[in-house]
């Protein structure tokens, strides 16, 4: 079915502002794939069509727990030999997401923005057992990582996501977010510590896209108020501000999974996201009432 990286972010991030997605395809991906995407205003023109060859694949499958994945087969197709080109309104992005691809590709995707002021990456397992050093020089040049939790603690061989984010700053990105599934997701950004649970559903799908879907909902909301950041550095990116980001993401990321592939997100409106990011706030907002702590 119709999947991958950068056509649940696409879709998701398409409810915020424009997004140029930049990619191979193969014969496999035709008029009604092109349609799903182009629905959404989304601008196809970096996508290049490769005669002869087979789109990107995954199959995986999950057990009683939908955090557990098991990777059953990765094939690149026609991104084993993928040169990227992008346009002049890719290069001239605020704001650039480095989708699952292999971690060379995406160095040459972030030097042709090098006026772009917030980039977060994405990645998985494959490419950390293959091409890990490859990996964290990509990583060095982002601004934000963006890793499932059981990822991120592989990638750093550190045990738990606070030490496992502070090996990743060492490396240069400043934000380092953990989605964690049916569980939310961890946030850490130099003003501190972020976290933000999942929204609770009765019925689960599919998880596949998830992830990409909530980097969607927080690279969105993020393109969306850097015009109130006018002139701002990606450091002056403030916490706050990401924290935001992180409950649309959130809420992108609910809708994904309740249905196969995109079919629920392609049939959201705003109405129900603004909905759903509302009940995100009741959730997690509370009084403090301050009590008297014993020694």
């Amino acid at each position: 079915m119709l999947g991958g990286s950068a056509v649940h972010f696409a879709v998701a991030a398409s409810f915020f502002d424009v997004v140029h997605v930049v990619g191979p395809v193969g014969d496999d991906f035709g008029e009604d794939e092109y349609a799903v995407i182009r629905g959404r205003d989304v601008d196809t023109r970096d996508i290049e069509h490769v005669p002869g060859g087979n789109t990107f694949f995954w199959r995986g499958k999950y057990g009683w727990d939908p955090n557990d994945r098991e990777t059953l087969d990765t094939q690149l197709g026609v991104f084993a030999e993928f040169e990227p080109k992008l346009s002049e309104a890719s290069r001239a992005a605020d704001v650039v997401f480095l989708g699952n691809i292999q971690p060379e590709l995406q160095q040459r995707v972030r030097e042709q923005c090098a006026a772009a002021r917030f980039v977060a990456l994405d990645s998985m397992n494959y490419w950390m057992e293959h091409a890990r050093d490859a990996l964290i020089e990509a990583i060095r040049g982002v601004d934000c990582l963006m890793l499932n939790d059981a990822e991120l603690r592989e990638l750093t061989r550190e045990p738990n996501f606070v030490r496992a984010a502070a090996r990743v700053r060492e490396w240069g990105p400043r934000v380092v977010v953990a989605k964690q599934g049916q569980y939310g997701a961890l946030m850490i950004t130099d003003e501190g510590f972020f976290a933000l649970p999942a929204y609770p559903l009765e019925t689960v799908i599919d998880p596949t896209g998830a992830g990409d879907c909530f980097a969607g909902g927080f690279m969105g909301y993020v393109a969306a108020q850097l015009d109130d950041a006018a002139g701002a550095r990606p450091g002056e990116l403030d916490h706050e501000l990401l924290t935001q980001a992180m409950a649309y993401g959130t809420a992108l990321a609910s809708f994904n999974v309740e249905e196969f592939g995109v079919e629920r997100v392609v049939r959201l409106t705003s109405e129900e996201i603004a909905d759903r990011v509302a009940e995100l706030r009741r959730m997690t907002y509370f009084v403090e009432r301050p009590v008297e702590l014993r020694r």
